[in-house]
């Protein structure tokens, strides 16, 4: 690992963060099972449920009509992204106010570098209380931390005390705490990647120990260089903010061709969340969304689509690339690779008009 002390990370994740927004502004709200996304007869998803409705299995991503199925009382909201970002930017100055290294993933979530702090304090735990204390007296909204030595065991760890909690896993404690971790906890495993983790008998994060670097990458391709490392919780990459650049994507090579459809929606899903992070870290949204397939047997097709106004969230990405996705084979051929992109970037400062779903 890395040859000098250990970073200290803290991943902060406000908790059902749009939905949190609502029931503080709205409280008869309060209490109630809150989802904010699509109509429940739209083909829009969910954004975020309130823990009320979550309740009832309601999660992110799924399909609003499938959420109104499972919990027909539920509130049915449109989102504010122009309210969820004036609070997003409150709960960034409180972090500026502890560390200048700082990686949003999302309005909602970020990485922190503490090893040095404003603070001059040498504990993580520490700074990840006191940051969870100014966010809420700022906002009255809770956060959860997670304290770690790597990236990728803070973002694990952010999600073993929600909501209103922290988690730290000390550098002495990575081996044992790895070792148990379900595959499925391992950020960036979807369902297609975890269901062909099973079918090799790895169900939690020491199974990869049974194989090589070069077994697991002709496994599972480029990630299989990431299990690798993972599973022996190291992870080396830096929190830093990402430049602007004149278009953003994200794809992902598949160790086994998909063949449904709903895998390939379950991916896409994934990919998009992915890609909104980047967008939202470098400010920045764009008026072409375009879609990449490449079938099992190495033909590649691409789906592009220019709007009037630019996108950036989550769900207007995941709606383009929906609409492309049915311009494309995909169901009726396997695919080996996925990907979705923005390009004709435009700054903050550039275009103040955001494309939102569900208008």
């Amino acid at each position: 690992m890395a040859s000098h002390k250990p970073r200290k990370i803290i991943h902060v994740d406000m908790d059902a963060f749009y939905a949190a927004v609502e029931q503080r502004d709205r409280p008869e709200l309060r209490g109630k099972p809150v989802i904010v996304g699509g109509p429940p007869d739209s083909r829009g998803v969910v954004c975020t449920a309130s823990y009320e409705a979550r309740t009832f299995g309601i999660h992110s991503a799924m399909p609003s009509s499938q959420a109104y199925r499972k919990c027909p009382q539920g509130i049915f909201l449109p989102p504010d992204f122009p309210r969820y970002t004036a609070v997003s930017k409150q709960v960034r100055e409180i972090f500026l106010s502890v560390t200048h290294l700082i990686e949003p993933l999302s309005l909602d979530e970020a990485y922190l570098d503490v090893t040095q702090n404003t603070l001059d304090e040498p504990s993580a735990t520490r700074v990840a209380e006191e940051i969870r204390r100014r966010v809420f007296e700022t906002t009255h909204l809770t956060a959860s931390a997670g304290v770690a030595p790597n990236k990728f065991l803070a973002k694990v760890a952010s999600d073993m005390r929600k909501p209103d909690g922290i988690f730290v896993i000390r550098p002495q404690d990575v081996e044992v705490f790895v070792q148990d971790l379900p595959v499925r906890k391992v950020p960036g495993i979807g369902r297609v990647t975890e269901r062909h983790c099973h079918e090799n008998g790895i169900k939690v994060c020491s199974d990869f120990l049974r194989y090589t670097e070069t077994e697991l990458a002709e496994k599972f391709g480029k990630a299989g260089h990431w299990f690798f490392q993972l599973a022996r919780g190291i992870d080396r990459r830096p929190v830093r903010v990402d430049s602007v650049r004149k278009s953003q994507s994200v794809e992902d090579t598949f160790a086994t061709d998909i063949t449904s459809r709903e895998d390939v929606v379950s991916e896409l899903e994934r990919l998009v969340t992915t890609l909104e992070g980047r967008l939202l870290r470098s400010d920045t949204r764009g008026r072409t969304v375009t879609l990449k397939v490449k079938y099992s047997d190495f033909t590649i097709a691409t789906r592009s689509r220019t709007l009037e106004l630019p996108v950036q969230t989550r769900d207007a990405v995941l709606r383009e690339g929906l609409e492309l996705l049915g311009l494309t084979e995909v169901g009726q051929r396997p695919i080996r690779l996925l990907g979705i992109g923005v390009s004709n970037l435009v700054g903050e400062g550039e275009e103040q008009q955001l494309y939102l779903p569900f208008d």
